[in-house]
């Protein structure tokens, strides 16, 4: 049977390809994929997802699947993050958007994305590019990241948000391509009727998005080049 194998930042250069279409055993598991692409020895940390869903090594794979190979995510430790439902009682939060863009991010349209009359405050984390990381003076970022996949894990992410928080709504902007010094990378909106449920949420969710959620950032500093991972 085929399926399709999907690769990112590091391992891309590495394979010299992003996607591949390869053939497996029937009843082949999860784990046999690593072995078809001849890299050598398997990266610490590397988690696998079966058609944009997080899954164990030992999951059975079928005819037509699509398997990513998913390096550490920037900035979080790969591990799949906890969902939850909407909470009951009250109407349903208006969740979203939740996009990737190559274009400069538009702020102003994340806040109103998030504004709400029953809401007492709207929270936003603005990330940005940063002159100097780890004592190196950065000339750019790149960020690559798992389309389809990463929205979904934001919307879950706002999901179990609102549950805990009672959010009343929320939106999530990940650039994509190259991001110049001072630029965005990202902006979180969460909106909820008190302030402390409000500036909680935005500060869970950049870090559920930079531990899950799969997005790589490539540092361009003077005199190299490199893909950030965990801790970044």
């Amino acid at each position: 049977m085929n399926i399709t194998i999907r690769l990112f930042a590091g391992l891309r250069e590495q394979a010299g390809y992003g996607t591949r279409v390869v053939e497996v055993p029937a009843r082949a598991r999860v784990r046999d994929v690593w072995a078809t692409l001849a890299l050598g020895v398997e990266p610490a940390g590397l988690l696998y997802a079966r058609n944009r869903e997080y899954v164990e090594q030992d999951a059975e794979l079928a005819d037509g699947d699509e398997v990513a190979l998913i390096p550490p995510v920037s900035g979080g430790s790969g591990e799949p993050a906890g969902g939850g439902a909407p909470g009951a009682g009250g109407a349903a939060p208006a969740l979203g958007p939740f996009l990737l863009t190559s274009e400069p991010i538009d702020v102003a349209a994340a806040i109103a994305a998030a504004s709400d009359d029953e809401a007492g405050a709207v929270a936003v984390f603005l990330g940005t590019v940063r002159r100097h990381s780890r004592g190196r003076a950065v000339l750019h970022l790149e960020y690559e990241g798992y389309d389809g996949m990463a929205e979904q894990l934001m919307a879950e992410i706002a999901a179990g948000l609102s549950a805990r928080h009672g959010l009343t709504r929320a939106a999530m902007t990940h650039r994509l391509g190259r991001v110049e010094i001072g630029e965005p990378s990202i902006v979180i909106a969460v909106s909820s009727r008190h302030r402390a449920d409000a500036l909680a949420a935005c500060q869970e969710a950049i870090d559920q998005l930079k531990d899950t959620v799969p997005l790589w950032k490539k540092e361009f500093y003077v005199g190299g080049e490199q893909w950030i991972g965990k801790g970044s």
